[in-house]
């Protein structure tokens, strides 16, 4: 006899940021884990998970059923599944601590909406090389530091900070109080690439992958920086065109020295 074979999908590698179930999600929100987003299925009755959740400033995404039995490394996430941070997050303060501990001038990179893990973690990893003293990332409609980030990363996460912003404009806002010029990255920039004041303290602006900075950002910055194109295709992938800018900041600072 012949048997169908099973359409069950194989359980996933647990990396140890999915965390499954209403006891442990609960737990892990009450234990002050960074957790970027809480997952409920749609009619879940787990009104006291998204009650804690919120508490703690963290995002519910309500969503089909199926979508949790994809992402769940054991299919048995009883409706809820919490995707916690892959690296604890650093206050701005912090990231202001390592550019004075190291006797630099500020260089700080800000996603506006980065959504693609791939490109966060190729972002982190460059601003890392670079010597950049931390990252900015909003809160909501971002990817947060997933473990696909960290692979991503390539180990950059050990050695630089991310910092996840509540408000990104009011970030925006507290940063240049504190003396740090916005550039942020567009194709119609207001200067060019080799004439931006990156020896300054600077906060390098990346845009979303479609839709580049939100009009609020842009609204907020000192400068728009374009690179040079030279041929027909006029835009960079998100985390290339970070790379350029943040080692253009070192070429100019290494000048300035």
């Amino acid at each position: 006899m012949a048997y169908e074979k099973s359409r069950r999908r194989p359980p996933r590698e647990d990396d140890g940021t999915l965390i499954e179930g209403r006891n442990a999600v609960l737990e892990t929100l009450r234990a002050g884990r960074a957790v970027d987003k809480v997952f409920v299925a749609e009619g879940a009755r787990i009104g006291d998970v998204a009650a804690e959740a919120r508490r703690h400033g963290v995002p519910v995404v309500t969503c089909d059923r199926r979508k949790l039995d994809h992402m769940s490394p054991t299919g048995n996430h009883q409706g809820v599944i919490a995707q916690a941070a892959a690296q604890e997050y650093v206050s701005l303060d912090d990231i202001f601590r390592v550019a004075e501990q190291r006797g630099e001038v500020p260089l700080i990179v800000v996603c506006d909406g980065i959504e693609d893990p791939h490109n966060l973690g190729a972002i982190i990893r460059s601003a890392e090389t670079a010597g950049a003293h931390g990252v900015v990332i909003p809160k909501r409609r971002a990817v947060g530091l997933t473990a696909a980030v960290a692979r991503a990363a390539a180990g950059a996460l050990a050695y630089v900070g991310v910092h996840k912003a509540n408000n990104l404009a009011a970030t925006l806002d507290e940063m240049k109080e504190r003396g740090v010029w916005l550039f942020g990255a567009e194709t119609d920039g207001t200067v060019g690439l080799y004439e931006a004041a990156f020896d300054r303290p600077t906060a390098i602006i990346i845009g979303s992958e479609g839709q580049g900075l939100s009009r609020l950002t842009r609204d907020k910055c000192d400068y728009i920086v374009s690179i040079p194109m030279r041929g027909r295709v006029n835009s960079l992938n998100a985390s290339n065109a970070a790379a350029v800018l943040l080692f253009e900041a070192v070429r100019r600072r290494t000048q300035a020295d």
